[in-house]
């Protein structure tokens, strides 16, 4: 089986394209998924990196999204059916502990992530649970359905689950252009809100407002919170989704207006924020943390998908055996869309 892995943390240098690994087998209530194409995520590149408490046994194959064909099933599997095409939930739960049981499989107490956890989808197959695939039409171009899951599910627990997001909201979504910052632009309109965005550049300032944008701002070349406040009379938006951290946790609680929900979802540019508890409770904030999705969720993202209501922004396409060059890409932080690997 071909894949791209690493053996040692680090940089790009660190990738290894493998055409020499085992081809994986399913269990029972499992599927194999012959993929078709993958999409790499920050994660990936967390992972190159190396992430506390995250151990690796050489050689790991990265990656979290993916599409592919079901190439073969293990016992108790009675769907989606051998040939169908699916996408895949990269969040792995047990299905027994309390948390699954109440339908929240993202808060499972043993939940892992393919390529963090267990081997990834940069590789030919992938041996997943059943209930981690669900099928899409074969017409969709594999590159789109690659880049589509993590992201999507992401933010769409973020702003339909969490911050219960609709019409009258005014949503300030940071660092336009990465994959969960796009859906999450698409879900805003979706759901009839206003959308601000950022970035530090105007070119991807300008392609975010021909996807609907309302109001964009260069974090570069402006102080966001104050920006804000001063558009919107004092009055500050309803909801921040900031994935950034340290770098953008002060501007956003200065975005946010009296009552409003800051939803989190990462800290790329550091773990530790400061938050003033007398203006938390002063402006009776909600502050909300948000990891993946559970089964309803994937299910409705998949839904909106078959249906054309949301579609991935994809940057750019790669080959398998040039896994170093889409590593580069996303590394850059010059793409606007998902990076995707065709296999």
């Amino acid at each position: 089986m071909r894949a791209v892995t690493i053996s040692a943390h680090g940089g790009v240098d660190k990738l290894e394209y493998r055409a020499d690994l085992p081809v994986p087998e399913p269990s029972s209530g499992q599927v194999r998924v012959r993929i078709t194409a993958a999409a790499l995520n920050r994660l990936d590149v967390h992972m190159l990196g190396g992430l506390p408490g995250a151990s690796i046994v050489a050689p790991w194959i990265l990656g979290a999204d993916a599409t592919g064909i079901i190439d073969a099933a293990g016992e108790e599997v009675e769907s989606p059916a051998v040939g169908e095409t699916v996408v895949i939930n990269p969040g792995i739960s047990d299905g027994t502990c309390a948390f699954c049981l109440a339908g929240e499989q993202s808060l499972c107490v043993r939940f892992r992530l393919l390529g963090e956890h267990l081997p990834g989808t940069l590789a030919e197959y992938v041996v997943v649970p059943a209930r981690n695939v669900l099928a899409v039409p074969d017409r969709v171009p594999a590159e789109r359905a690659a880049a589509y899951t993590l992201a999507t599910l992401t933010a769409w627990r973020m702003l339909v689950t969490r911050a219960k997001v609709g019409p009258g909201d005014e949503v300030l979504i940071w660092g336009i252009g990465g994959g969960v910052a796009l859906a999450a632009l698409q879900i805003a309109k979706h759901r009839g809100a206003r959308v601000w965005v950022t970035s530090g550049s105007d070119e991807k300032l300008e392609r975010a407002r021909e996807l609907g944008a309302d109001e964009t701002l260069n974090h570069g070349t402006m102080q966001v919170g104050k920006e804000i406040r001063g558009r919107t009379g004092k009055r500050g938006v309803s909801v921040v989704i900031d994935s950034v951290g340290q770098a953008t946790w002060a501007e956003s609680l200065v975005a946010l207006g009296r009552g409003g929900r800051l939803v989190t979802c990462g800290g790329t540019s550091g773990p530790e924020v400061v938050t003033d508890v007398r203006r938390l409770f002063w402006n009776q904030w909600t502050i909300m943390g948000s990891t993946m999705g559970n089964d309803a969720e994937f299910a409705a993202v998949v839904a909106e998908f078959r249906a054309g209501r949301l579609n991935p922004v994809v940057d750019s396409v790669f080959e398998l055996e040039n896994g170093k060059a889409a590593f580069e890409r996303l590394v850059s932080g010059e793409q606007f869309g998902k990076v995707v690997v065709r296999i």
